[in-house]
């Protein structure tokens, strides 16, 4: 064990200091708005507000798969939240989804708004509302809805705890990072065995299961996702590499997770979406990165 300094808890926790990485300047005990801020609405009645995070690219591969099988009604505006700047914050934000995280949805379609927050539910919403992707009952349905759960639990895991310590802490520490790398690793190989007995994750058909693994876990083993790809050994997973080239092959797939990307190469980047054009003239083109 290489961690140096054992840390002995209070009696009573209290926040008296940052705390450090990547994430401090947003990171806080206390949950409502830091500050007013209206949220835009655009002209389509799906309004998004995210960052292309994996949670992010969940709701954006959706929308552009529902848009792909020829459901027009999918059709959205997709407004970039800078969660690093603390934008999920603005109370119109908070107003939506009052755990701000991203992402968030306002569905316009009727005479009254509904909200959606948490990108599962998101999922399930849009499913149902379309009816696609989302088998309607009997096995079929529990296993889809087991796997999207599935996820929604394991995430966790992977990102605020092994990607945090693996990537973002502000010291590195032996006993985090082996705890979580373990986890991720029995995860993978949940979806390994899985998917050597099954073309997608809920059966033979793609469904809401798979967008919602996908940039999370499909993600980890195209090395996309915190740079451990090598330290996890994922090429070991054949059958999730499978699954993951498989799935990054849809076109739907590749243009939503442009959607409010602002990391990586700038022609993979579409920091807002209003319509289909906007993956041929970029968003960024018209939008200033300040807002």
């Amino acid at each position: 064990m290489s961690d140096s300094a054992e840390y002995t808890p209070p009696k009573v926790w209290t926040w008296n200091k940052a705390s450090g990485g990547r994430f401090a300047n947003i990171n806080r005990p206390i949950a409502g708005p830091t500050h007013e801020k209206e949220l835009p609405v655009g002209r389509h009645p799906l309004q998004l507000y995210s960052q292309g995070t994996p949670n992010g690219v969940k709701v954006t591969v959706m929308l552009e798969e529902l848009l792909a099988a020829g459901h027009g009604g999918a059709e959205y505006d997709a407004w970039l939240i800078r969660i690093g700047e603390g934008e999920q914050f603005g109370s119109g934000f908070v107003a939506v989804n009052p755990n701000s995280k991203i992402p968030a949805l306002m569905d316009r379609s009727g005479a009254t708004p509904v909200r959606v927050f948490e990108s599962g539910a998101i999922l399930v919403y849009l499913a149902e509302k379309f009816g696609a992707f989302l088998p309607t009952g009997g096995a079929a349905r529990a296993e889809c809805l087991s796997w999207l759960f599935w996820q929604m639990g394991s995430a966790p895991y992977l990102g605020g705890g092994f990607g945090h310590f693996y990537a973002y802490a502000p010291v590195k520490m032996e006993y985090p990072i082996d705890r979580f790398a373990m986890e991720v690793k029995r995860q993978l190989d949940v979806l390994d065995r899985r998917l050597a007995e099954s073309e997608y994750i809920a059966g033979p058909d793609y469904t809401i299961a798979d967008m919602a693994i996908w940039p999370w876990y499909g993600g980890l083993v195209k090395g996309w996702n915190y740079g451990a790809a090598e330290f996890l050994d994922v090429e070991s997973y054949r059958n999730v590499q499978r699954w993951a080239e498989m799935i990054w092959e849809r076109p739907a797939v590749k243009r939503g997770r442009m959607v409010n990307r602002t990391q990586g190469e700038p022609s993979g980047q579409l920091w807002e979406r209003h319509d289909a054009g906007d993956f041929e003239t970029k968003t960024q083109d018209k939008v200033s990165p300040a807002g």
